[in-house]
This record gives structure tokens, C-alpha cells and sequence, in this order.
């Protein structure tokens, strides 16, 4: 290669050196103008206070965060912390015994409690999908706006979603594996005599401490029937797993009671007061039924009736127990209680003659009548053709305050210690209040109120030999101390004409049962509302049976007739005669009546 090729390279050197000279001059002055302006940014220092306040501050926050972990760790707070673990591991429950079981006299179950279980749930821990809320519902039978709205509450950490639940069902519930659902082991009452029962008995509810008894025997015997609940301590591991569990106190264990109804009168009574009630179109019927010689109570039947395994359907109309709450004027029923009275003040014997004609007695301008006028009877025949004018001049021959004391001594106007709920004392005003015309109706049954129950224990005092005693709903071991209300010699005459109020001449042959010597007597009364008597009726009838050595009382009350008869020797009597019958036997009480009476009785259809 020539020189003179070279050349042209040779001289473009040093003009390259200069630039690369001039560009790292550049660079350096820059970088010397930079260094300059950050060094006087470093260069600015806080003032004096502001120093003093950040290192205070920074210092003020260590303290407290030091004094905090003393705190937490020293033992000041062992017990908020313990508190604090406890509401989000442990479980303070309620537990019930399980409820005494009912029996009747002969050891028939009535009410017994079967295993179930309850499901629930701590909203701070629930957690679930669409999918499983809205199968967790459907396993409930809740919406699912319920279902959410049992949850929301974040509050509490702990709510019942159901309870009560088929174990079947429960466990179904927790195969879905929902966070925050567990179920617990409880008990569901079941009747297995159903509507048959079901005024008698009653039913249990729940409350936030467990199950109680809210009507009938369930509730009157709640003390010993529910025994007292005890408390669990639970800690669970965060997914549930129960890890201990201790008794802060135990349960108390509940009692079995046998009561004194007999099942089988039981279903005889119902069945014959349910029949009576649709064949006579009536708006309620009721009957109760005791042992003439202890008081117990061997039955007690309503209609309309309910089934206390179904609470959802529960009618007020129908729970109600007619037969102890509600009252009515007993009409001609009380007539006995007015002639025994007078018969034990000496004013008449049973031969004495009552002059009833014309079939009407006016007192103080209200009129007093008979339905079927009949002239000359004896008190005997007032007794048996159920005369109101002759009742009413019978009693208007004594004291007032006789006819009172014995009325009284048989229980009307007092609160029956029959240990039943919903018991009322009826009415029954002093007899310083009486005016002659009050105490002319009084003594056949119109001016007072009774309960169906009161009026079948009044009638005890005929049954037995003039006293009475308790009704008992809980079968007794031993007799019960009895108060004297009438003499043997008066109880016996009544009985009497008792009986002549069941024969062909009375107003109740349809009370008579084949076989047996019956007694009793009818009532007719109209019903008042708003203060004036209406058209509408309460029929009844109540009796004992056997006459020779009476076993039972039986007393029956249909409530507004409404199929054309409302007599009650025509609605009540037979219902009687069909309820008596079949206690009778169910007892084996032998017969004690003639062949030829009960040859006659079969012929009038009792």
C-alpha cells in the first residue's frame, strides 16, 4: 500500500482526539454542576424543634409498644384473653334432661320423648356457597330470606336454625360439610293416642332454657315432668371437633307420672262425644268422666279436637279444653242440688205435693214457666219431669243462704284443685246479693256458671253417701279425705228421684244402659249474649251408674245443637248412656238391673 493512501487517515486523528477532549469536558462540567446542586440539597438540616419532636415521637411509640407486650405477656390480661379465645372455641350450652314419660293408670304410654336432633349454627364462622344455603334451606324447611337472616346476625356466635329435626334429616345436614353448622342431641315429644289426648295432655314448647310444658297436664306437672336443666362447657377445634366438654352443673333427672284416666274410657269418650257433635251439627262438644269412689279422673274428651304432634296447624279453637275453661249456665242439672238442699233443711219430703199449675209463677214481674204444664206433682216428680216452677217454689221455701252453703259446698264458684290447666271457678254470687227472683232461678240453674268438670264432681255427693272428695287427675294409691255435704238419708233419696228422671216418666230414658240402674238428670239452658237470652242451647246430662253401688259419674255437654233437637234427654242423655256402657265394661262393674228393666231399655233403644 502507497503512503500517500495512508496519509488522509494520519491527519483525521488528531481533529477525532479534540472531539472526544471536548466531550468529556462537556460531561465533566455537568457532572460538576450536579454534584454541586445535590451537595447544597444534603446540605439542609431540620430545624432544632422538629428534631426534637420526630425522636419523641419515635421514642413514645416504642414505650407504648414495649408497656403493651408487658401487658399481654406479663399476666394483666389473662383473663380478657381467655375470654377472647373462649367466644371463638368455647360453647356454653343448656342441657335438658330427657322429659318424664306419661302413662295412663294401667301403663299405656301417652306422652313420651323420642331422640332428635337440633341444628346450629355460629355466624362468624358460617361459610357456604349458593348451592349448599340453598340445600341447607330446603334440609330446614325455612326460606331462604329466613335462612339469611338467622345467619346475618354477626353479633352472636351461636343461633338455632332448626330444631326438633329427624336424625335422618340432621344427618344429611351435616353431610353437606357447611363451616359454622353443627347439630346437638335433643328430644321431640310425641302422643301416640294423638287427638284422643290431646286436651287432657296437652304440649311442650321451647323456650331459650329447653322444652315446657305449655297446656294440660304437661304444663301443670312441668316441675316434675322437666326435671332442671344443667350447662355444658364445649371447646371445639376451628373446624368444629368437639376437644372437651365439662358440666358446669348436671341436669336434674326428670320423673315419670301415671295419671288416673283409663285409655280405653279415654277413646270411649271421645269417640262417642266426636260422633254426638257432627250428628247433632253442634258448634263444641265435651265429657268427663270420674271414679265415683276416689274422685280420679278417668277421662276427659273435647270437641273440636287437635293433633299436638302438628303445632303448625294449631287453631285456638280448637286447643281450648272446653271442658275445665268454659262456662254455662247448667239449667235443670242444678235442680237436684236445690230439692237436696231443701230436703236437708226439713222444708219438703219427696212426697210433699207442688202445686205447678198453671205451668207459669210470676216473681217481682218476671215470669217463670214450665215447657209442659202438669198441675199437682210431688218433689219427687218435680225432680223427674224437671219442673221450673216447682223448683223454683221449693227453693223459695228456705233461706237463701241454705240453698248458697250447699251449692257452694259442692264446689260452684271455687277453682277446682283438679291440678288441670286453665281450671275457672265459674260463678256464683253471695246469697246476701240475691233478690226472690234469683234465688227462684238460681235453684234451676239459670243466674250461675259452672264448668263441665265442676258439675261432674258436684254430683259426686250423690254418687257417694252425701260427700265428696278431690278430683285427681294422678292415680291415687290411697282414699282421699272426703267433706260431708249432704246426710246418707238425703243422698239416698236423691238417688231416687234420679233414677226416675232415667225411667219412661222422666226426661232421659235414653240415658239408660241394658244391664245397669242408672241415674241422673237433664239440662236445657239458653244462651246469653250482650245480656239477652238467644235460641241457641247448651244441652246436657249427667249421671252415675250404677244405682245399687254407683262406680261412675259421667257428665256430657253438647254446645248449640244444630240439627233440629236441643233437649237435652234427646242430644246429651244418649251420649250418656254410650260413654256409661262402655266404662261399665271396660271396668267389669257387674249389672245390677232386673231382666224385665233391661228388656224395657232395649226396647227405648238405650
Amino acid at each position: 500500500m502507497s503512503l500517500s493512501a495512508l496519509r488522509p487517515q494520519a491527519r483525521l486523528r488528531p481533529a477525532t482526539r479534540g472531539a472526544g477532549l471536548r466531550t468529556v469536558q462537556g460531561n465533566a462540567t455537568r457532572a460538576a454542576r450536579d454534584a454541586s446542586r445535590h451537595g447544597d440539597l444534603l446540605a439542609v438540616k431540620l430545624s432544632a424543634w422538629r428534631s426534637k419532636l420526630l425522636l419523641f415521637t419515635l421514642f413514645s411509640a416504642f414505650a407504648a409498644l414495649s408497656v403493651r407486650v408487658v401487658y399481654l405477656q406479663g399476666g394483666w390480661s389473662t383473663g380478657f384473653l381467655q375470654r377472647q379465645g373462649e367466644a371463638r372455641y368455647a360453647r356454653t350450652l343448656p342441657e335438658t334432661p330427657t322429659r318424664g314419660t306419661i302413662f295412663d293408670r294401667n301403663g299405656v304410654v301417652l306422652a313420651s320423648s323420642v331422640p332428635a336432633r337440633a341444628i346450629w349454627a355460629n355466624p362468624e364462622d358460617f361459610e357456604a356457597d349458593a348451592k349448599q344455603r340453598a340445600q341447607l334451606a330446603r334440609l330446614l324447611e325455612l326460606s331462604p330470606e329466613e335462612l339469611r337472616r338467622r345467619i346475618a346476625n354477626e353479633d352472636r356466635s351461636f343461633v338455632y336454625l332448626r330444631r326438633q329435626l329427624d336424625p335422618d334429616v340432621a344427618q344429611r345436614v351435616e353431610a353437606l360439610h357447611i363451616s359454622g353448622v353443627h347439630t346437638a342431641q335433643e328430644f321431640r315429644r310425641q302422643y301416640p293416642e294423638g287427638v284422643v289426648t290431646s286436651h287432657l295432655l296437652g304440649f311442650t314448647g321451647f323456650t331459650k332454657v329447653g322444652e315446657h310444658g305449655l297446656e294440660g297436664v304437661e304444663r301443670e306437672f312441668e316441675t316434675m315432668l322437666g326435671g332442671q336443666p344443667g350447662l355444658r362447657h364445649l371447646i371445639a377445634d376451628r373446624l368444629g371437633h368437639t376437644i372437651e366438654d365439662d358440666w358446669l352443673h348436671e341436669p336434674v333427672q326428670a320423673q315419670d307420672i301415671a295419671l288416673a284416666i283409663d285409655d280405653r274410657i279415654q277413646y270411649i269418650a271421645h269417640t262417642a262425644v266426636k260422633q254426638a257433635a257432627e250428628a247433632n251439627a253442634a258448634h263444641a262438644a265435651a265429657a268427663v268422666v270420674l271414679d265415683a269412689r276416689t274422685g280420679e279422673l278417668l277421662a276427659l274428651a273435647n270437641w273440636p279436637d287437635f293433633d299436638p304432634s302438628r303445632r303448625k296447624q294449631f287453631d285456638p279453637n280448637q286447643v281450648r279444653d272446653r271442658a275445665v275453661t268454659d262456662t254455662f249456665e247448667p239449667g235443670s242439672t242444678l235442680k237436684p242440688f236445690s230439692v237436696a238442699a231443701a230436703i236437708e233443711s226439713g222444708v219438703v219430703r219427696p212426697d210433699t205435693i207442688i202445686d205447678t199449675a198453671p205451668g207459669r209463677l210470676t216473681i217481682t214481674g218476671r215470669t217463670i214457666t214450665d215447657d209442659h204444664p202438669r198441675g199437682a206433682l210431688t218433689v219427687e216428680q218435680v225432680v223427674a219431669k224437671s219442673s221450673n216452677v216447682g223448683t223454683a217454689k221449693i227453693a223459695l221455701q228456705m233461706p237463701a243462704q241454705a240453698l248458697w252453703e250447699t251449692l257452694s259446698a259442692v264446689g260452684f264458684g271455687q277453682v277446682p284443685q283438679a291440678a288441670l290447666s286453665g281450671a275457672v271457678p265459674g260463678h256464683l254470687r253471695p246469697a246476701s246479693t240475691w233478690r226472690p227472683v234469683e234465688q227462684a232461678t238460681i235453684a234451676y240453674g239459670y243466674g250461675i256458671s259452672v264448668s263441665l268438670l265442676q258439675l261432674a264432681h258436684a254430683y259426686l255427693v250423690f254418687a257417694r253417701d252425701g260427700d265428696i272428695v278431690p278430683v285427681s287427675v294422678l292415680r291415687t294409691e290411697s282414699a282421699q279425705t272426703p267433706t260431708r255435704v249432704l246426710s246418707t238419708q238425703t243422698t239416698v233419696k236423691m238417688r231416687r228421684m234420679l233414677e226416675l228422671a232415667t225411667s219412661d216418666e222422666g226426661t232421659a230414658p235414653l240415658a239408660r244402659i241394658p244391664g245397669y240402674r242408672v241415674a241422673g238428670k237433664t239440662g236445657t239452658a239458653r244462651k246469653l249474649r250482650d245480656g239477652r237470652y238467644t235460641d241457641a242451647y247448651v244441652s246436657s246430662f249427667v249421671g252415675f251408674a250404677p244405682v245399687s253401688d254407683p262406680h261412675i259419674v259421667v257428665a256430657v255437654m253438647i254446645d248449640e245443637p244444630r240439627a233440629g233437637r236441643y233437649y237435652g234427654g234427646d242430644v246429651a242423655a244418649p251420649v250418656f248412656g254410650a260413654i256409661a256402657a262402655g266404662t261399665l265394661r271396660a271396668l267389669q262393674i257387674p249389672p245390677d238391673s232386673p231382666a224385665t228393666q233391661v228388656a224395657q231399655a232395649t226396647a227405648n233403644g238405650g
